[in-house]
């Protein structure tokens, strides 16, 4: 169902998708990263839940110094007396908080959060009450309403002080009761309280305020006044918060220097990205685009020095893959030429022998009409035989390696000394290690050198094995007239053999090589005075 529900926007987007260079991807995403924070900040409201706080904290310390002060001017309060955090721990009302410690340093953290804490109305006016206002009340307004003045013309907030019962001491709304608030509740038992509402007289003045939740939002904190353990009287303390685009605008340079930085290190990642990245992946597709037209042959540029390990690699591989594939082109160019002059042979003479038969069946000898046939047959067998053979070259050639193969080499000896014309000789260690070669390459490795040695004229054979730390070197020599010095460096081509008059395909010895190739294994003609000597050196088990 999802699936179906997003397969229309994706193709929608795939058809109108630009094309992207790489450089251009890897600093848009770098790009939208560093930005993140910011966006963060705005539409996550970290940086503002922060200065709702700073301004819940600034009226948590003004209301704790005035509350302070209430209590030491208030009429008829004792003396201050050094009682440590406990001279506020004696109030009669049951449900106030008390410290939770015996220790002097109380502090009160921040209790709003922008993501939890609920936005009430704006505060309603004072409702008229009766009653008169105590004499300690008016006695206290004559002294700290000038001091709350003075305050409030400094720190911007709104103060006003309450008697025991919630009514307004001083000023306009003076009489006037808030005691149906909640927070002025809380206060009136005991409990200083913090609340958010909203705010009546709000009016836009930033472009982006609208994107500012604390915008529209008053702070209302509300502390007690304790004068002998009983509430005496509140203070009503309220201020909008610090509004988020005014705190920006405040530090507007120092948020400019910080995003010029960050787009300075953005520009140098990105150099360093398309350096290490980028610009050594054209170099590659320039190569690739030169060896897939053909130019150039196997040539590769030289992998960047400040590109990334795994690019350098990458190079490493290509190279070698360019060089697999040019050598993979001549090998095939020469086989071609090889086949071809190979097949042309017998092909020309089963032509010519058919032509003959053609023209001259009528007068020719049932003799002559043998020897044609007979020669047709032989190079129809020919035919076959380097078909056949071909085959196994082909096969030779896209044998896969199998890591898990083991070969004991002394059980392969003596295999082919079974089969074998002629004598052979194992000189090898008592504890041999296995060769970490499937048994039939090993097989017909020695199947085939010792069927050349027999057709060269050798009777005995020498097979010597030297382990080694990660490797086996297999000396294969034998008695024989050796090969000559002119034909020594063609000995592995397909279809070299000096033996053609015999039927010999001269596609053994590349066969082998093939096989050995396939197992990480290697085969090369060794000089010796007398004889012909083959190392072939094998992968340890």
């Amino acid at each position: 169902m999802l699936g179906r529900l997003i397969r229309g926007p994706k193709e929608w987007i795939k058809r109108r998708w630009p094309p992207l260079r790489l450089r251009t991807i890897l600093f848009a995403t770098l790009f939208v990263v560093a930005a993140l924070p910011g966006v963060g900040a705005v539409f996550l409201r970290v940086y503002e839940n922060t200065l709702v706080r700073q301004t819940e904290a600034e009226l948590i310390a003004q209301s704790a110094a005035l509350a302070a002060s209430a209590q030491a001017l208030w009429p008829g309060a004792e003396p201050a007396s050094d009682r440590g955090c406990d001279a506020d721990a004696d109030i009669a009302v049951p449900s106030i908080r008390r410290p939770a410690s015996a220790g002097c340093v109380r502090p009160e953290p921040s209790t709003i959060d922008l993501s939890s804490t609920p936005i009430l109305p704006p505060r309603p006016s004072p409702v008229s009450t009766s009653g008169d206002m105590s004499p300690e009340a008016r006695a206290a307004a004559e002294t700290l309403v000038p001091i709350l003045r003075r305050t409030r013309q400094t720190t911007l907030a709104a103060i006003e002080l309450l008697d025991a019962r919630g009514r307004v001491v001083a000023g306009q709304d003076a009489g006037r009761s808030y005691a149906d608030l909640p927070e002025v509740r809380e206060a009136l038992a005991g409990r200083p309280e913090t609340v958010l509402r909203r705010n009546a007289g709000y009016r836009q003045v930033y472009l982006f305020e609208w994107l500012s939740r604390a915008a529209a939002i008053r702070i209302h904190h509300v502390r007690p006044i304790v004068v002998d353990g009983q509430v005496v009287g509140v203070l009503l303390l309220s201020r909008s918060a610090r509004a988020l685009f005014k705190g920006l605008y405040e530090d507007r340079f120092k948020i400019a220097f910080g995003v010029l930085v960050i787009f300075g290190i953005l520009v140098v990642l990105s150099g360093v990205l398309s350096r290490g990245i980028s610009r050594p992946i054209e170099a590659l597709a320039r190569a690739t685009r030169s060896v897939a037209a053909g130019g150039g042959g196997g040539s590769v540029p030289e992998a960047p020095r400040t590109a990334a390990v795994e690019i350098q690699a990458l190079y490493a591989d290509f190279d070698a893959m360019a060089e697999a594939i040019e050598r993979r082109s001549g090998y095939l160019r020469d086989l071609a030429n090889a086949v071809s002059h190979e097949f042309k042979t017998p092909i020309a003479g089963i032509r010519g022998a058919i032509e003959l038969l053609q023209d001259h069946d009528a007068t020719m000898t049932p003799e002559d009409r043998r020897r044609f046939l007979a020669n047709a047959d032989a190079d129809a067998e020919r035919l076959t035989l380097l078909v056949s053979r071909l085959l196994d070259l082909a096969r030779a050639d896209m044998a896969p390696g199998d890591p898990d193969a083991r070969s004991d080499l002394r059980l392969a000896v003596a295999r082919a000394e079974k089969e074998a014309r002629l004598a052979v000789t194992l000189d090898a260690p008592e504890i041999l290690p296995q060769a970490a070669v499937p048994p039939v390459t090993i097989d017909t490795l020695l199947a085939t050198l010792l069927d050349n040695s027999v057709r060269a004229g050798a009777n005995a054979v020498t097979v010597r094995i030297a382990p080694d730390t990660d490797r086996l070197a297999m000396d294969i020599c034998d008695n024989g007239p050796g090969i000559a010095p002119a034909d020594r460096k063609r000995i592995f081509e397909p279809f070299f053999t000096t033996r053609r008059a015999d039927g010999g395909s001269g596609l053994g010895l590349a066969i082998v090589r093939s096989l050995l190739r396939a197992s990480g294994a290697t085969i090369e003609l060794v000089a010796v005075e007398e004889g012909t000597c083959f190392r072939v050196i094998l992968p340890r088990g």
